[in-house]
């Protein structure tokens, strides 16, 4: 019986060819006679008495690479097919990350906000605006009573403003350490700002307690106040500038991140980059296009996403070459991407969300991400009564890879798995709907990760330590 080809990705770097394993996650490296067997059985299947006849190589490097490519799927004998899909929705699954969102206030007034703009699915109308301390209470208790077996768990605060409701924060994270040194477990805090009410008394704060913080920023100051302003209008820039780089100055404890929310007015990604990068210092930067619909003004046309690609390239091939000389470069969708690739995901869901995170409103509604908190649609439960097991099963399993059909034969589906379920929500009305809109755009930046994954552990492989240590923090 002849051999067929598996579901795989091939890919070249640093003049070596590589294969991506499809159902399993995993990256291989081919020498020239696995090479050729693949290429052989790819543009026809052919028998292993085929292969020894046809392919110009000694017959028992021939038969070794034939075992190989087979042993892990890359080759399909006797017409086998591979049924190795993602896990299925389990029926209890640990928590492991809330998001408390401490308000649903904001001091700000931006273009494109998913809780406040054109596109919200909030309802909070008759709701608390700020979370009180007994709701933080009862949310602190579920997160560790959900987390049952594991040593280490997360806390993420959000808004709104985040920092509105600063009192309530602390208090949450004398309460939630003291819980954690009595139960002999780690918890661990991070938190979103727009960093215009940033104080010194706030940045020891976050330091002392090793918070990592990321600023919503979107660049210099002609991009940023586009869509970034107060209700008058005024830009937000002037305000958060100087107080960033004091944060940046003073908070050595944790990383401290951008992330820029990519608009049809802010598509300069190397221009940001530099500035935010580079000019005020900070860590990391990542960037986002802008959830939205796509007859809303601000939202990036298919044109404008090629050329966000083609800075993105650009930026992924300079984070590429710092990897080999074994420096830290910055530009974080390539880390995140490339740390995914190294520990061999293949995603059932795009997400945790409503799995090992869920977000938790001002009024105490639990939601399956902090981008769903106070809609009424997509509450799971209330942090008095837990949650809905129904409405948790109903959420997950239409947003299980294996319900998206259009995405089976996609051989990015593994870091993908369809895509945010927001967006989904917010294009086409069902958070299960895959994301179709972005898929030529993840598949080009799923194979350029690869590549430079590639490129990385040819030429500095022990730079892919860095990933494991990133994993921990």
């Amino acid at each position: 019986m002849p051999y067929t080809a598996g579901d795989t990705h091939a890919f070249e770097a640093a003049g070596q060819q590589f294969l991506y394993l499809v159902p399993s996650g995993g990256i291989v490296d081919l020498n020239p006679v696995a090479s050729a067997v693949l290429n052989r059985v790819k543009s026809n299947p052919a028998s292993r008495e085929d292969l020894l006849a046809a392919l110009p190589f000694e017959a028992p490097d021939i038969h070794e690479a034939i075992d190989e490519l087979a042993s892990f799927r890359a080759i399909l004998d006797n017409g086998e097919k591979v049924e190795d899909p993602p896990q299925d929705v389990p029926d209890k699954f640990p928590l492991q990350t809330m998001v408390l969102n401490l308000t649903n206030q904001c001091n700000l007034s931006c273009g494109y906000c998913y809780e406040f703009g054109e596109d919200k699915v909030a309802t909070p109308d008759g709701k608390p605006k700020f979370m009180s301390w007994d709701t933080a209470k009862m949310s602190v208790d579920h997160l560790f009573t959900e987390s049952a077996g594991r040593r280490a768990i997360h806390m993420t605060f959000f808004g709104g403003e985040t920092l509105m409701n600063f009192p309530l924060l602390k208090q949450v994270v004398e309460y939630a350490n003291e819980k954690a040194k009595a139960e002999g477990r780690y918890i661990d805090y991070s938190l979103t700002t727009n960093a215009t009410l940033l104080t010194p008394a706030i940045i020891e704060f976050l330091a002392e307690n090793h918070i990592g913080v990321t600023v919503s920023m979107d660049g210099p100051k002609e991009m940023n106040d586009q869509l970034r302003v107060f209700a008058n209008g005024k830009g937000s820039y002037d305000i958060i500038a100087p107080k960033v780089r004091s944060l940046l100055d003073k908070h050595k404890t944790r990383p401290i991140a951008a992330r820029v929310t990519l608009t049809a007015q802010v598509t300069d990604v190397l221009k940001i980059f530099k500035h935010l990068k580079h000019d005020m210092g900070f860590h990391e930067v990542g960037f986002a296009p802008v959830t939205t619909s796509p007859n809303r003004l601000y939202a990036i046309e298919n044109n404008s996403m090629d050329r966000v690609l083609d800075q993105f390239k650009t930026l992924a091939y300079e984070y590429r070459d710092a990897a080999v000389r074994g420096e830290h470069h910055g530009f974080s969708n390539v880390s995140d991407t490339l740390m995914e690739l190294h520990q061999g995901i293949n995603k059932s869901h795009p997400c945790g969300a409503g799995l090992g995170l869920v977000g938790v409103g001002p009024s105490g509604d639990i939601a399956p991400c902090h981008r769903f908190v106070d809609s009424d649609t997509h509450a799971l439960g209330h942090i008095s009564t837990g949650i809905d097991k129904a409405k948790q099963q109903d959420f997950l399993q239409r947003g299980h890879i294996n319900a998206k059909y259009d995405c089976h034969s996609c051989w990015a589906r593994p870091l993908c798995a369809g895509g945010c379920h927001h967006e989904a929500f917010v294009r086409y009305g069902d958070t299960g709907h895959p994301n179709l809109h972005y898929c030529d755009w993840i598949r080009g930046w799923t194979g350029l990760c690869l590549e430079i994954y590639g490129e990385i552990a040819t030429r500095n492989p022990q730079f892919l330590n860095t990933f494991d240590r990133r994993k921990t923090v």
